[in-house]
């Protein structure tokens, strides 16, 4: 599961456009409704618990456009125009169309949010159209990038008093000069998606086992939201929203789609969540999104586990762990007996797409000297899928994809013979003896859980557990209505074995008002309580202690510079705090440094070998037998060396390399 915030006002159409791109099968603007309905899908329909409040609808009946435009576009009633047209004149009073219209307080839209620098953007772009005497046509999208390049430039110049130094600075820029200054949260966007080889047996299985496996489908979704209303579900009241508070439950809408932008069956939903829920005392307020966001994990975990059980309840097949999963990735568990060539075929385009789309986010860079922006980067999405496309994907019925997906999986599997084996091999597993649950069972398993969240995190909340011990549950013989019994031990037995890092003591016993439907306090955030164990505190006193000596090897300063010298001459040059950091842990001669295994964006690039990919984790002196080697990088650019090393370095020292590039230590040494 993934979760995406829509917002109301121009933010949202934006929104809508961007999850529209990566869908649909047309360019263009496309409204809310009109992409969760388009191309002959199953029209969506309103669930949630919190359905119970809104009057004139129930959980289940179909979705309309307009009454998407008034929940999701202006925060009132989705029948807000219908419960208006139903009053008397003698009716129309302020109090009257209020309670008639609203969901609480509307939606906020900061029509006049437009920053300066897009202001500035709209401007210059306003130029070039009419000096290029275009009429309606509109500038290319290559000269705006370039037009919001310069301005962003001359925008960081002015803040900063000199030149970006290099491409992530004027890509953060722009960032940051585009977005609006208030937005307003209409909703989030939950996607749903089982595994490549679910749809894949989804699309070739006869009508009656497809609809079977759809309704798992729709089954398992509907786990993940109860759990989400479970435990993960709040609104907050009071100054600065200091109280956390009990809800009724979601109010949402879901579309269930059938296939990927590339045509490819690809079995999924689209749950739109409207950020409106009503307390227990009647008041319709916002979602408190900080326990939502921090669910997301633990509630796509539930949907795994659940879609596994109800195919398992209905149709007997079996997961296992697929054999090439990335080693530092979680597994990824498939159904048995479908053929990973078929999985692979109809993910084939999805891969070209991709392949495309970085091959013009690299021409882009180039052009422009920084990377797309997220709005660039739609416009490159959609111009890969156009420009890998064989035919136009037009919308079609279920009977029309199906009869192609045969087509294309009996291509791909040697004839429709092969097809039914394969299916058959899949409804008709050969069974295996799964571990039995039982006292020692969860034992052995919370320890394994325990070990795992030590392995990837030095603290951690009662979501990483729940998704944890989600993936252990998953391979255990048990029912399905035990499973969240199954989950609920394992995660009290892990919290049992962890230490705690959060004071929940703190003498004061608030009243039953004062106290949500689990006893725990408002004053509390669900879920935030901190857990360590035993070893991390260990390991991190041992390090305390190696930080604190400094009889470690010492790199020398010419080494150091050396390497930041050879990093800037192949483009990885490195703003004031990194170079500072990376002299500080080098020279000290300190017993254990700071180290990167994944280097992101806003970390120093892998000039050294204490920032090399596949580096241990534990702490290590600083013993190398060599100065440090040239900058690694997947990528593999070209590295730029000196002709001859100097005797010495100083002040100002040029180095020229072979391919001209010619670099300084600058005038402070």
């Amino acid at each position: 599961m993934s979760i995406h915030k829509l917002s109301a006002g121009s933010g949202y159409d934006y929104l809508t456009r961007q999850v529209a791109a990566l869908d649909a099968t047309e360019k263009g603007h496309v409204g809310l409704a009109s992409y969760y309905t388009e191309r002959g899908e199953t029209p969506g329909a309103w669930i949630g618990s919190g359905m119970a409040g809104i009057d004139g609808l129930s959980a289940g009946e179909p979705v309309t456009a307009e009454q998407m435009r008034a929940l999701f576009g202006a925060g009132m009633h989705p029948l807000a125009a219908t419960r208006l047209n139903q009053l008397d004149a003698t009716d129309l009073t302020d109090a009257n169309v209020q309670t008639a219209t609203r969901l609480g307080a509307p939606f906020k839209v900061y029509a006049g949010d437009v920053s300066a620098f897009r202001v500035e953007v709209a401007k210059r772009i306003a130029v070039l159209h009419g000096r290029a005497h275009l009429g309606d046509d509109a500038v290319s999208a290559a000269v705006r990038a370039r037009v919001r390049t310069e301005v962003a430039r001359e925008f960081f110049r002015n803040e900063h008093g000199r030149d970006p130094i290099n491409a992530r600075e004027v890509a953060a820029t722009i960032v940051k000069a585009s977005r609006p200054r208030t937005q307003t949260v209409a909703g989030y966007d939950l996607t749903f998606s089982p595994v490549k080889s679910v749809s894949t047996l989804w699309a070739v299985a006869d009508p009656h086992i497809a609809a079977q496996i759809e309704e798992a489908h729709q089954a398992a979704v509907q786990d993940a939201l109860n759990f989400i209303e479970r435990y993960a579900l709040f609104s907050r009241q009071g100054r600065n929203g200091v109280r956390q508070v009990n809800v009724t439950g979601l109010v949402a809408a879901a579309f269930t789609h059938r296939d990927s932008r590339a045509g490819d069956p690809d079995l999924h939903a689209h749950v739109a969540v409207a950020n409106k829920v009503q307390t227990l005392d009647g008041r319709w307020l916002s979602i408190d999104g900080r326990v939502l966001f921090k669910a997301t994990v633990a509630a796509s975990e539930t949907y795994n586990t659940a879609l596994e059980q109800h195919l398992r309840d209905t149709l007997g097949v079996r997961f296992a762990e697929r054999a090439d999963t990335d080693p530092g990735k979680r597994p990824v568990r498939e159904i048995v007996g479908v053929d990973p060539a078929l999985n692979q075929r109809w993910s084939t385009r999805r891969v070209l797409i991709t392949m495309r789309q970085g091959e013009l986010a690299a021409r882009f860079q180039r052009d422009h000297g920084r990377p797309p922006t997220p709005v660039e980067a739609l416009q490159l999405a959609q111009q890969a899928t156009l420009e890998t496309r064989d035919a136009k994907h037009e919308p079609r019925s279920l009977a029309e994809q199906r009869t192609a997906w045969h087509a294309q999986a009996a291509e791909t599997l040697g004839g429709p013979d092969a097809v039914q084996v394969m299916i058959s091999r899949a409804l008709n597993p050969i069974p295996i003896t799964s571990p039995h649950v039982d006292a020692d069972w969860v034992a052995v398993t919370a320890g394994k859980v325990l070990a795992a969240m030590e392995e990837w995190r030095s603290t951690w909340q009662s979501w990483h557990v729940r998704a944890e011990a989600q993936r252990y549950v998953r391979s255990a013989e048990i029912d399905t209505d035990k499973v969240e019994q199954l989950v609920e031990l394992l995660v009290a037995e892990v919290q049992t074995r962890s230490v705690s890092l959060t004071s929940t003591d703190d003498g004061i016993s608030e009243p039953v008002a004062l106290r949500r439907v689990d006893g725990s306090s408002v004053y509390t955030v669900a879920g935030s309580e901190l857990f360590t164990s035993a070893r991390i505190l260990s390991a991190e006193q041992r390090l305390v202690a190696a930080a604190g000596r400094s009889d470690g090897r010492v790199v020398d300063a010419s080494t150091v510079e050396l390497a930041l010298l050879e990093s800037a001459a192949n483009g990885n040059a490195l703003d004031p705090g990194q170079t500072a950091l990376i002299r500080s842990m080098s020279l000290p001669g300190r017993g254990c440094n700071w180290r990167s295994p994944r280097p992101a964006p806003a970390r120093p690039p892998p000039c050294a070998p204490w920032f090399r990919r596949g580096a241990t984790a534990e702490a290590r002196w600083l013993g190398w037998s060599r100065p440090p080697p040239r900058p690694c990088s997947s990528a593999k650019p070209p590295v730029h060396r000196p002709k001859r090393w100097p005797s010495s370095l100083g002040p100002s020292t040029t180095l020229t390399c072979p391919t001209g590039v010619t670099v300084s230590t600058g005038p402070r040494w």
